[in-house]
C-alpha cells in the first residue's frame, strides 16, 4: 500500500533499536525521511545506514531538556519541516515500589515519560504548520502491572493520558495523536531482561503459551507497520485511540493459552 509518505519527515525517538528501529525500517521503504534521536551516536549513524533509504541522526540524552529542545532544532535546520513524531524511546528500569525511591522515580519518569511531552512540545509549531502527525509507543503495563517496576507503569500510564489529552487539545490543528500499546515484543532489550531470569527458556516459553494469536512474541516489524500507518493519511480519521497490536495478549481470554 503506498502510504503517502514520500519524503515525510518524521522523528523517531530510540531509533537505532529495537521497535524505534523497525519503525526507521519501514518509515524509509515508505518513502519517508527518519531522523533517529538516540543517546548513542554509533548505534544511531548504524541505523541510518541500515534504513535502506534517505535518514538522519541526531544524538542527545533525553532526559535533559535541554537536548530534547536542541534535537528538534537540529531536525529543523537540517530538513526545514517536521510531519510526524513517533515517541519511543523508554527502558523498563524495574523502580518498584518497596525497593525504589523518591530520586530514582523521577529519574526514571525523565527516561521514560518526561521527553515525551518535551519533544512534542518543541515539535509543535512545525507540526501544526505541516498538519503532522503523532505517535506515542506506549506498554501494557499500566493496563495490567507487572510488579517492582511502578515507575515505567505510571511512565505508561503517562503516555496513555496524553495521547487522549494531546488528541482534544489539536484536533483544532487537524493534528491526530494515537498511541500503540506493546505487550510481549521481542527486541534487544526483552532479550536482555530474559536473559537475567533463572531458566530463561522455560520462562520465555511460559510466555509465549500465553499469546493467543498464533503462540509468538510480536515483532519490531508488526509494531512498524502499525505505527505508520498512524503516521499516514491512510488514517485521516483515526485519533486518540490506544491500539494494541499484541496477538491478543492483553484482551483475549488467558483461558485460551490451555484450550
Amino acid at each position: 500500500m503506498n502510504l503517502g509518505l514520500q519524503d515525510k519527515v518524521v522523528i523517531v525517538s530510540g531509533g537505532a533499536k529495537g521497535i524505534g528501529e523497525g519503525i526507521v525500517k519501514v518509515l524509509a521503504a515508505e518513502g519517508a525521511i527518519p531522523f533517529i534521536i538516540g543517546r548513542n551516536e554509533e548505534d544511531n549513524k548504524a541505523a541510518v545506514a541500515a534504513a535502506g533509504g534517505k535518514a538522519f541522526q541526531f544524538t542527545a540524552e533525553l532526559t535533559r531538556p535541554e537536548e530534547c529542545e536542541a534535537a528538534v532544532k537540529a531536525v529543523l535546520e537540517q530538513c526545514g519541516r517536521i510531519d510526524g513524531l513517533v515517541n519511543n524511546a523508554g527502558v523498563n528500569d524495574g523502580v518498584g515500589l518497596e525497593n525504589g525511591s523518591y530520586d530514582a522515580f523521577i529519574a526514571s519518569l525523565h527516561k521514560s515519560l518526561v521527553h515525551y511531552y518535551l519533544l512534542a512540545h518543541h515539535a509543535l509549531p512545525a507540526l501544526k504548520a505541516s498538519k503532522g502527525a503523532i505517535v506515542n509507543i506506549s506498554s501494557k503495563t499500566a493496563e495490567t502491572g507487572q510488579g517492582g517496576t511502578s515507575a515505567y507503569a505510571a511512565a505508561n500510564g503517562g503516555r496513555n493520558a496524553l495521547t487522549r489529552e494531546w488528541a482534544v487539545e489539536l484536533l483544532k490543528y487537524g493534528i491526530r495523536v494515537n498511541a500503540i500499546v506493546v505487550a510481549e515484543c521481542w527486541t534487544p532489550l526483552y532479550e536482555k531482561w530474559v536473559k537475567t531470569l533463572a531458566n530463561p527458556e522455560e520462562k520465555l516459553a511460559a510466555i509465549v503459551k500465553n499469546i493467543p494469536l498464533e503462540n509468538r512474541m510480536t515483532t519490531a516489524e508488526e509494531i512498524a507497520n502499525m505505527t505508520v500507518f498512524l503516521l499516514s493519511e491512510r488514517s485521516s480519521h483515526t485519533t486518540g485511540q490506544l491500539i494494541h497490536v499484541d496477538g491478543g495478549y492483553v484482551h483475549l481470554d488467558r483461558a485460551l493459552a490451555n484450550a
